[in-house]
């Protein structure tokens, strides 16, 4: 009998706090809208965290540092925003049509999902799926985002760091901003469109193919918004070195030490993200089966452990690339500036 299944083996404190409703809304938020919850994270590090590390490095060119910082707040905001105006609706089509099988899968589709449970929730191959389809949003639109943040590093390298254009900006046109963000970031897609796009997740979820795909992956849904985070940052890094390359408004001499200092970045995130995040999945399985215990009869706990595999590798990642490794990468990435 294993003792990590037993009630007494749980702390109060451990069953206080994770079943907590709040915890578990948050977890089960994290699952329908991962895509959301990783471009905000990757939002408020990139514009926060990783500029005041890149200022922070010693003995740097400061043009160097100026078009770095640049370049993180410039990609972080191109990420929420396409996160927000691309993955939220998908996210909340794939929503609707996990909770009305009925209207947007075929009878065929929901009795292969279902196999084996009693809801599409606790279904592993739908998890798979749906997940599989959100986290591929950032993959395909990595090379429109490359895109984007390179067109805006110059911009906001000159709006940064030049006081006559700051000046103005504060001065002149505050009002203006506030409303534009206004619009930006509260757009509607309700009802009508909602169904449309439910009605195409549904005739993706119909597909044979994508279902033998997830029969055939499913066991490795732990690890799906890793390896999607890793494929996502390795098209994003080439992308962008091929588009920094041809930008003729970033100088010349700068692009070299920019597209390094991503590079460097990327693979310090890769290689030191997936080792932590392995051994931090091993040393958290006592954790997980606790976890799973206490929230056994909950009939969204598939829910709850999917957030928990989101939210692990996002934070693992963010916080190396963002946090841990810029100001070597930053310091690496001047010395090729000769």
């Amino acid at each position: 009998m294993r003792i990590g299944n037993d009630y007494s083996s749980i702390s109060p404190s451990f069953s206080g706090f994770w079943n907590n409703k709040a915890v578990l809304k948050g977890l089960e938020a994290v699952s329908e809208h991962g895509t959301s919850f990783i471009a905000a994270t990757t939002f408020v590090m990139a514009s926060g965290v990783r500029p005041l590390a890149i200022s922070a490095t010693p003995n740097i060119k400061e043009e160097n540092k100026k078009y770095a910082v640049s370049n993180s707040i410039a990609s972080g905001a191109v990420k929420f925003g396409i996160g927000m105006a691309v993955a939220l609706p998908i996210e909340n089509a794939i929503k609707k049509a996990e909770k009305n099988p009925e209207k947007f899968l075929s009878k065929r589709t929901v009795k292969f999902f279902k196999k084996g449970t009693d809801s599409l929730s606790n279904s592993r191959n739908f998890k798979f799926a749906t997940q599989f389809m959100k986290q591929s949003i950032g993959f395909i639109t990595a090379i429109p985002k490359s895109v984007m943040t390179v067109a805006l590093i110059p911009v906001l390298t000159k709006k940064l760091y030049s006081k006559k254009e700051k000046e103005q900006e504060q001065n002149i046109k505050p009002q203006m901003q506030i409303k534009s963000c206004n619009k930006l970031y509260t757009p509607s897609f309700k009802g009508g469109l909602t169904d449309i796009a439910a009605k195409g997740a549904g005739k993706i979820l119909d597909n044979k193919t994508v279902q033998k795909m997830s029969e055939k992956f499913s066991t490795y849904d732990i690890d799906i918004a890793r390896n999607m985070a890793v494929a996502t940052d390795l098209l994003l890094t080439a992308s962008f070195a091929n588009q920094t390359i041809k930008n003729e408004e970033i100088e010349k001499e700068r692009k070299k030490p920019l597209i390094m200092n991503t590079v460097y970045g990327t693979a310090a995130s890769i290689l030191g993200g997936c080792a932590i995040d392995e051994a931090v999945k091993k040393n958290t399985e006592n954790f997980m089966e606790k976890f799973k215990t206490i929230n056994k009869n909950d009939p969204k706990l598939a829910k709850y452990v999917e957030g928990i595999n989101i939210i692990r590798p996002t934070m693992i990642f963010a916080g190396i690339y963002y946090g841990i490794f810029p100001v070597i990468t930053t310091y690496l990435a001047d010395k090729t500036d000769k």
